[in-house]
């Protein structure tokens, strides 16, 4: 059962934005720190992707969990209406990997992170950041990063 009535969770829900996120401000930050120059959210390219990497040919996305059902523990389904999210959340994974197919057509490179990446702290930013200059020095056309990948891995104790 929501907490609040149906005018306020509509309008809590209109009022979340699609454009400066606080995990896509966060990767600017780090990617900024590393002496990266970029657009933002260029209408130009398919999906207006949230940083453009014109040097590079690299379009990055900032998929929040939530909104993209990504299925990490800051993603949910609301318990009301599940028919129209998992609708919702169905349709915006479609359109993701169509702008994502249309920027890789066009010679684009994409980075697709998700919020749970940029979620547990600056240093994981600035990790991932790095990896983001790794990737970008190959040939690979498509990068996907959730958070398990950056979890650096702790030396085994014999």
């Amino acid at each position: 059962m929501d907490k609040v009535s149906h005018i306020v969770r509509s309008r809590i829900m209109a009022s979340v934005g699609t454009k400066n996120t606080g995990p896509e401000i966060v990767l600017r930050k780090a990617l900024y720190r590393l002496g990266f120059r970029f657009r933002l959210h260029d209408r130009g390219l398919p999906g207006s992707p949230d940083i453009v990497l014109p040097k590079f040919r690299t379009a990055i996305f900032v998929h929040g969990c939530f909104w993209h059902a990504h299925g990490c523990s800051l993603s949910s389904t609301p318990s009301t209406r599940r028919e129209f999210w998992r609708e919702k959340f169905e349709a915006n994974r479609r359109r993701d990997e169509r702008k994502t197919e249309q920027l890789l057509a066009a010679g684009w490179r994409v980075i697709a992170v998700w919020q749970c990446a940029l979620e547990s702290s600056t240093k994981s930013a600035h990790f991932l950041a790095e990896r983001i200059v790794k990737w970008l020095g190959g040939r690979q056309k498509f990068v996907e990063i959730p958070a398990f990948i950056l979890k650096p891995r702790r030396p085994r104790k014999y």
